[in-house]
């Protein structure tokens, strides 16, 4: 190399043209021009001596690599991106499957759903119907708690017969019939202080009822020194509507309302003239809170203390 030595190659075509610019350089003379118009020009001097201009294309030739080196750095960075990208795009391709496969799966479940509601309401009218049918079948049949036990002898049916009329001061045409007649239950240890009901169906309805009806309005009845108590027969979801309702008649005093409860499970309510039918217990219970800001709250008995009033005057 011209100028000097260099311990450096050059990497590229850039390089390999500053040297032959440099050796074109040094070919130059450096004896004035004279032409025929022209004057005599002295040779300018160089500014940078023949040791300095080797240290300086030295430095320039390191510079040139290291950025040759930062780009080839910069190209194995380039392609590790590029595969990176690649996989992220087979993930995101599979997470797309995925997510179809989800929103396929959620469509067949919110069908199912819907189907499963439809399936509940009908469930529902067939236990409606099933409950109806069963308080039909028990709409003959009476109950008779507190007769003391082998009172009735050997016949219920006909000590039934001879009893029935004495307490309600009813007159039967024709006499009472009864399909059948038993007690329910065996026999408890104490049964003295705690005799089985007696349940019986009236070949009759119209002698049903009137037997309920003087039940209502005559309870309890009397024989020496037991009572008597008569009640009609209904199904379990019946027995169990008819005591949620009777449950809400402390809220429906409070109101000032007007109420009764019918068969089989009705509660008749009526507030300033308006009277309103209730089946279910729950919708009579969201009517009267509409009536309270807050849900109601029994009654404390007389002499009771809340639980606030009881740690307040215990504490010192």
């Amino acid at each position: 190399m011209p100028g000097g030595k260099s311990g450096h190659k050059p990497t590229s075509k850039l390089a390999r043209q500053l040297l032959f610019s440099e050796a074109l350089q040094h070919k130059r003379p450096t004896s004035p021009i004279v032409g025929p118009h022209t004057s005599l020009i002295p040779a300018q001097p160089s500014t940078m001596s023949d040791k300095e201009q080797p240290t300086t294309m030295e430095r320039i030739l390191q510079e040139i690599t290291a950025v040759s080196c930062r780009i080839e750095g910069m190209d194995a960075s380039i392609s590790s991106l590029t595969l990176e990208t690649k996989s992220m795009r087979s993930d995101i391709a599979g997470f797309q499957s995925r997510v179809a496969g989800l929103e396929h799966r959620m469509g067949t479940l919110e069908t199912h759903v819907a189907t499963a509601q439809d399936r509940d309401q009908d469930l529902l009218y067939l236990r409606s119907k099933i409950t109806d049918l069963e308080d039909r079948s028990r709409r003959d049949n009476i109950r008779l708690f507190r007769i003391p036990e082998n009172e009735e002898g050997p016949d219920v049916q006909a000590f039934l017969g001879s009893i029935l009329p004495k307490l309600t001061s009813l007159t039967f045409d024709p006499p009472l019939e009864f399909q059948r007649a038993h007690r329910v239950g065996p026999k408890c240890p104490n049964w003295a202080s705690r005799p089985r009901l007696i349940i019986a169906c009236l070949l009759h309805h119209t002698q049903t009822r009137q037997l309920l009806q003087a039940a209502r309005n005559h309870r309890p009845f009397r024989i020496d020194k037991y009572e008597i108590l008569i009640t009609a027969e209904y199904s379990k979801d019946t027995n169990e509507r008819r005591k949620a309702f009777l449950a809400l008649r402390p809220r429906l005093r409070q109101l000032e309302m007007k109420y009764g409860l019918f068969d089989p499970a009705r509660m008749w309510v009526t507030k300033n003239g308006v009277s309103k039918d209730f089946y279910n217990p729950e919708d009579l219970r969201l009517f009267l809170d509409s009536f309270q800001h807050q849900p109601w709250i029994p009654p404390l008995r007389p002499g009771h203390k809340t639980f606030r009033e009881t740690i307040a005057t215990s504490l010192p």
